[in-house]
């Protein structure tokens, strides 16, 4: 779409427009303190920082009614990294016959010249809105003149027709902010659900009511104004393990509950889980595909039904039906995109086709099966509160065997029986009943990221030659059995190994149970390490060349927000290293030990030798998939420990 030069509307009442402003701080009252800013001394290491944020919140009495948000924001900018935030993406949303729309923009860049402050104001032919997608159009603009030491400032207007969500606001983000202070005026008759995000304490709430505030037409209401302030807010900044931003970034969060009009009504937007229950039960594209599902697998789960007799083998070869007959398109989402019918000729579908699919199979093949939505780890985790529909973005199968449950996915043909993957591994999800009796059901994790190797090694004149197994269970086998699919054939994977072992030479490779998804991947080599030394009476091994950590994922000093794994790991390394007469070990690493508290989880190294030969065993254990704040630095400290391990020596010298 061609970009729309915007902002005729500041041509007209720019006067009332501005007034919005007056609770805020002074717009242009920059000092020369604040320009003489070199480093924020909460964050050395910042790129900029927001000196003070301001917005404000509340439906508008005149027009439509609809929500509107005023921004305004001073920023200084402190290494040339920094210079990005003077260029503003401001996200508009829109709907089909509706959008967010910006009624004012004013920016304007300080600088210090001659030791006076020069402002250079942003001409507003600069701002321009285009369209980012089907949902989202963009506001766009750049300041003028920005340069390391600049202060800059913005300040806008945005008109929302989408009162469900009150505007959402976010006190932190990838820069730190020395003050975040948001007002939201709600009326009285607008009652909302409103929770808070992220790990970070408010330093200031504040409640008191306005008289006669909204006034929409004849009728009068008073509102609640809610003040709410965070001051030396952290920069968010993403770490390993760890899901979506959206459930840490300190923020607040408003859902419509429900509507008291003025003729006395009352119209309720917040559903409970049993209206959930009926209405995905009912809906075209969920419920009501399932059951219309099971007449496309009569004839396939009848062949089933008569050969298996054991509900348990009946579950396995309906899900190995479903994996073999679909290809996934690689959409998410919890509804029927093609229809069940139609995903069954064409062999492929989303999410919502192929485990629907599912579903209805099972149900067919006489189990009791129902669905179960979630929500991605990149999706952020549903509020557990209330129901927000739009919270989850996928659906699996849950199928009961006795007593005990399974969750399924079909959309991945590598993945065994009862393993979700790990893009599921989100908490909880939420079964949805048959009869509007739904409830959370947790994630169950059946397998670990579980990997043993198995080394052995002799020294054969300047070599050391010898032969590695390497077992893969879990998760570790799923992602290995997509490599070699990936890769086309075992040659083609054993190609890619060689190329990516710097340390070893692969003389020979075999796999076993590659398509035998009950049993774990085994690879067995027989590999030729050279010596790490130029001078023959003296060698040099690191026995952790396959497998080794080589650094520390966890760098924070501190961490507000849970570490998280998806699954327990365990990773076990075993080395036989036999050398011959005429070298004696001349260094090699201690034996040590690290245990994380509450059974979190440990690592074991033990190094011995005797009759020219050494032996070396170590053993990852992690036994929780999420570890709280207050364990980040037990957890650091373990790393540490195996990094340090990882590259440590074996010293042979000649005798």
């Amino acid at each position: 779409m061609k970009p729309s030069l915007f902002l005729h509307v500041l041509i007209f009442c720019t006067t009332p427009l501005l007034a919005q402003f007056n609770n805020s701080f002074t717009f242009g009252a920059v000092t020369y303190h604040e320009l003489g800013i070199k480093i924020y001394p909460s964050d050395t290491s910042a790129r900029a920082v927001v000196l003070n944020e301001f917005g404000e919140a509340f439906i508008d009495n005149e027009g439509e009614n609809n929500l509107i948000l005023v921004y305004h924001a001073r920023i200084k900018i402190l290494t040339r990294q920094g210079l990005e935030q003077a260029n503003f993406k401001i996200p508009l949303r829109k709907g089909e016959r509706s959008k967010q729309k910006i009624r004012y923009v004013e920016a304007a860049t300080y600088n210090l010249e001659d030791n006076k402050i020069k402002e250079s104001k942003m001409d507003n032919d600069q701002v321009f809105t285009t369209s980012a997608n089907a949902y989202w159009d963009e506001c766009k603009f750049t300041l003028p003149d920005v340069v390391v030491g600049s202060v800059i400032e913005v300040r806008y207007i945005i008109e929302s027709p989408f009162i469900f969500n009150f505007w959402p606001w976010k006190f932190q983000s990838d820069i730190p902010k020395a003050k975040s202070e948001f007002w939201a005026r709600i009326p009285g008759n607008y009652i909302y659900n409103m929770s808070v995000r992220g790990f970070l304490k408010l330093s200031k709430i504040e409640e008191s009511i306005i008289k006669d505030c909204f006034t929409p037409g004849m009728y009068v209401a008073e509102c609640l104004l809610h003040k709410l302030e965070m001051v030396n807010i952290p920069a968010f900044i993403e770490e390993e393990y760890m899901t979506a931003r959206s459930n840490f970034i300190a923020g607040m969060e408003y859902e419509l509950s429900e509507v008291k009009r003025f003729d006395g009504g009352v119209v309720k937007y917040t559903k409970t889980w049993k209206d959930v229950d009926r209405e995905l039960n009912t809906e075209e594209d969920f419920g009501q595909q399932i059951k219309k599902g099971k007449n496309v697998w009569e004839r396939q789960v009848a062949e089933i039904v008569a050969r298996e007799n054991d509900p348990l083998k009946r579950a396995h070869s309906v899900y190995n039906l479903i994996k073999a007959w679909f290809a996934w398109n690689e959409h998410y989402g919890m509804y029927a995109e093609e229809g069940l019918k139609k995903a069954f000729e064409l062999r492929k579908g989303n999410v919502g086709d192929i485990n629907l699919s599912l579903i209805a199979a099972l149900q067919e093949a006489g189990l009791t099966a129902s669905p179960v939505i979630l929500a991605t780890r990149e999706a952020g985790q549903p509020n557990p509160l209330y129901p927000i529909i739009s919270d989850f973005n996928y659906v699996v199968a849950h199928v009961t065997v006795g007593n005990e449950y399974f969750l399924l996915d079909a959309t991945e043909p590598f993945l065994p029986f009862g393993l979700l993957p790990e893009r599921c591994l989100n908490g909880k999800g939420r079964l949805i009943g048959k009869k509007d009796e739904g409830d959370w059901v947790d994630i169950i994790l059946r397998e670990k990221q579980k990997k043993q190797i198995v080394l052995n090694l002799h020294l054969e004149g300047e070599k050391f030659l010898g032969d590695m197994t390497i077992r893969s269970f879990g998760y570790e086998a799923f992602d290995k059995r997509n490599e070699l699919h990936r890769e086309g054939s075992v040659e083609n994977y054993k190609e890619k190994l060689e190329r990516n072992s710097n340390d070893f030479t692969i003389l020979k490779y075999e796999i076993e149970n590659k398509d035998d998804l009950s049993l774990p991947l085994v690879e067995k080599f027989q590999v030729e390490r050279s010596l790490e030394s130029m001078d023959p009476s003296t060698l040099y091994l690191n026995p952790f060349f396959v497998g080794r950590w080589t650094k520390n994922p966890f760098t924070s000093n501190e961490r507000l927000y849970p570490v998280d794994f998806g699954a327990p790991l365990e990773s076990s390394f075993l080395l036989t290293l036999q050398y011959p007469d005429t070298y004696k070990v001349d260094e090699m690493p201690k034996s040590s030990a690290s245990v994380l508290p509450l059974n979190g989880g440990k690592y074991l190294f033990n190094i011995t030798t005797m009759a020219n030969k050494i032996s070396v065993a170590s053993l990852i254990s992690l036994n929780k998939v999420v570890y709280p704040s207050a364990e980040y630095h037990h957890l650091k400290e373990l790393f540490n420990l195996i990094v340090d391990t990882h590259q440590s020596q074996i010293v042979l010298k000649m005798k």
